[in-house]
């Protein structure tokens, strides 16, 4: 019988009616007890980190979540936890980051309505939470509305719908019918036999910028004083200004002054190319960090996690460029 953990955050999972609307109050001990009566042939024992609605997560719980897993790793089979819906994609993406060669399941899911509501979507993704975190695999993973997706691709599409979240650029794991578990075959789930690594340095000091006609120059001056590292969703295929308010000089500046830079797209699917168009190529430099694929929900936590590694951009680099948590098999 497999031993689980289940880590409870918040989230609108476990909100209930407050003053000024919806906000957590459900323990971790009521969401366990409902999973306990579903008899799912597994035990779970439950722990709440914090009790809060994502939209206040940080780096910081971040942190908190993955020294969590790290401390009971040896304990338990598989991990459950219960967030927010709103910055879950990120943290599954920092925790794919922070739990280098994870052997074990370990599955983020929540809610679009609170458990306790009577048309509430959390029995169904809790149940097949569990499921998920029952099997021989390892990674870190998203289960949702019966799909299970990559840590590193999942991203919130839609505000009220039960299929919330999509995998962006990379098939599904798994899907989960009717308490039956169909792996993606395209798709490969690693448990490895590497040490388990904790990596938990974090700078969080990275600024998302996204271009719009008419940015001004002027604001990079600025992000060039106050950040570490700026990550610049441009046009298309990552096409930047070149001409009225060009921002390709300002650009190099940042690189010049020690910021590591990345550009990506605005565009969803299929990534950024930056070799295509002239407004690519310009702001092409050979520090430039290319982001390809990735989503936006990656990309934040995989710099803040490389910078806080080191200040060296070609290191930098040569980390966000690698591949890390995407393509993992079935043991």
């Amino acid at each position: 019988m497999k031993k689980l953990l289940l880590l409870t955050t918040g989230g609108t999972i476990a909100s209930v009616s407050g003053a000024n609307g919806l906000i957590p109050g459900i323990t971790d001990a009521e969401i366990a007890g409902y999973l306990l009566e579903q008899n799912l042939g597994c035990t779970i024992e439950s722990k709440a980190l914090m009790e809060i609605d994502s939209t206040n997560m940080q780096p910081e719980c971040w942190v908190r979540i993955a020294e969590a897993i790290y401390e009971s790793y040896c304990d338990y089979d598989g991990f459950v936890i219960t967030h927010g819906t709103d910055t879950m994609g990120y943290t599954a993406a920092a925790l794919s980051y922070m739990l280098q060669n994870i052997a074990k399941p370990v599955v983020m899911t929540g809610s679009q309505v609170p458990i306790h509501y009577d048309n509430t979507d959390a029995g169904k993704n809790l149940v097949d939470a569990v499921r998920f975190a029952s099997e021989d695999i390892g990674g870190v993973f998203l289960v949702f509305d019966g799909k299970a997706i990559h840590g590193t691709r999942a991203v919130k599409v839609r505000t009220r719908s039960y299929h919330a979240f999509e995998s962006i650029n990379h098939p599904y794991a798994a899907f989960i019918e009717e308490g039956e578990i169909r792996y993606n075959k395209s798709v490969s789930l690693l448990r490895g036999d590497a040490e388990m690594k904790l990596e938990v340095s974090l700078c969080p000091d990275v600024f998302l910028l996204k271009l719009h006609p008419g940015t001004k120059p002027e604001l990079f001056d600025f992000l060039r004083c106050h950040y570490r590292g700026v990550i610049i969703e441009g046009f298309g295929l990552g096409g930047v200004p070149n001409q009225g308010r060009s921002l390709v000089r300002k650009i190099i500046e940042l690189l010049q002054s020690g910021v590591a830079v990345v550009m990506t797209t605005q565009c969803l699917e299929e990534g950024e190319d930056r070799t295509l168009y002239e407004v690519g190529r310009l702001a092409a430099g050979e520090l430039i960090i290319s982001s390809k694929d990735m989503n936006t929900e990656a990309i934040v936590p995989k710099l803040m996690w490389a910078l806080g590694k080191t200040d060296d951009l070609g290191e930098v680099k040569r980390m966000m460029e690698m591949p890390i948590a995407d393509d993992i098999t079935i043991h």
